[in-house]
């Protein structure tokens, strides 16, 4: 079978300014600029299957974005081919478009000082679909992301978490194959993230549709990809299901902890503290040899919890272990 998304030896090469310093120098880059090539994608392979939900993870600068926006057919590859359902999103953008949706967690497509009723209105216009099957597809959408109460409210007046329930509604309505995700979840709170995690899994499922999905945070992809591809410096460095990943690179934890003692000391097999300050530890834990909850009970003996949080490790150290590995 032939995959929603056909990606072969893509490469994007952007041509930048070489700096100037001093005044002199400034003016004659002005006149004359002197350019340098920068490789944001190098040679990039992978194939992703219908239905099929992916995360693409990576650090700053590993060319996520960038090959998001050539399969969206926002930038045009320098060399190599991309095919999404069939089509070249560089040749064949408009199609394509009636095909895909996209959320881009820093960049909104609703109208701002308008309601989002509103520019769901308007893309019903824009993809042209008839009245009836808007009606039916928005008022389901609409009753699974909960959004009843926020559709008569300006968008300015949207929290961060409302808004991208509003922004997924507005890339779903017109029943896309493809959902291109660049980190939806982005300055979300705990609560919001998890709304938004379990309802872009459960429309995937429902709906058959496959789901690329960039991100840093590691509860992104844990919670909505069934696997994982890992690019740094533009080149793909592993491609396994989620499952594999986490038991082989996610083995640590960092629990902070907040108390009413100024100190807190834990003496447990796996766990060290990394950070402390007056009534503030941060511990990171190898939950292969202690589990965070016997962190967290060993922690509320020794101590008075005020708080606790419990997170990964950065994305940027688990792609370092990942590398280190390869």
């Amino acid at each position: 079978m032939a995959g929603s998304i056909e990606v072969e030896h893509l490469r994007k090469l952007f041509r930048v300014r070489e700096r100037a310093p001093g005044l002199r120098a400034a003016v004659r880059q002005l006149f004359s600029p002197v350019t340098r090539d920068v490789t944001a994608v190098e040679d990039l392979s992978f194939s992703i299957a219908p239905g099929e939900r992916v995360a693409f993870v990576g650090p700053n600068g590993a060319g996520k974005s960038t090959t998001i926006k050539i399969l969206s057919g926002i930038l045009h590859p320098t060399s190599g081919s991309a095919r999404v359902l069939g089509l070249d999103p560089c040749r064949e953008r408009k199609r394509l478009a009636y095909r895909m949706g996209a959320v881009f967690g820093q960049r909104s497509q609703l109208w701002y000082h308008l309601p989002a009723s509103d520019t769901f209105d308007l893309l019903r216009h824009v993809y042209e679909i008839d009245r009836a099957t808007y009606v039916k597809r928005r008022g389901e959408l609409v009753e699974a992301f909960a959004l009843e109460d926020l559709l008569r409210k300006p968008v300015r007046q949207l929290s961060l978490g409302e808004r991208m329930r509003c922004e997924l509604v507005a890339s779903l309505l017109h029943a896309p194959s493809v959902l291109f995700l660049d980190e939806p979840t982005i300055g979300l709170d705990v609560t919001a993230k998890a709304t938004i995690r379990d309802l872009v899994r459960e429309r995937s499922q429902r709906d058959g549709s496959t789901v690329l999905l960039t991100s840093h945070d590691t509860g992104d992809m844990e919670r909505v990809c069934d696997r994982v591809l890992v690019i740094h410096k533009g080149r793909l460095l592993l491609d396994r299901p989620v499952a594999d990943l986490r038991s082989q690179f996610i083995r640590r934890k960092r629990v902070t902890l907040m108390t009413a003692e100024a100190s807190i000391a834990l003496d447990l097999p796996g766990v060290r503290r990394v950070e402390h300050a007056p009534h503030r530890a941060v511990f990171e834990v190898e939950s292969d040899k202690t589990p965070v909850e016997a962190v967290v009970a060993a922690a509320m003996r020794a101590s008075r919890l005020r708080d606790l949080t419990v997170e990964d490790p950065p994305m940027e150290e688990i792609v370092q272990a990942i590398y280190a590995s390869a």
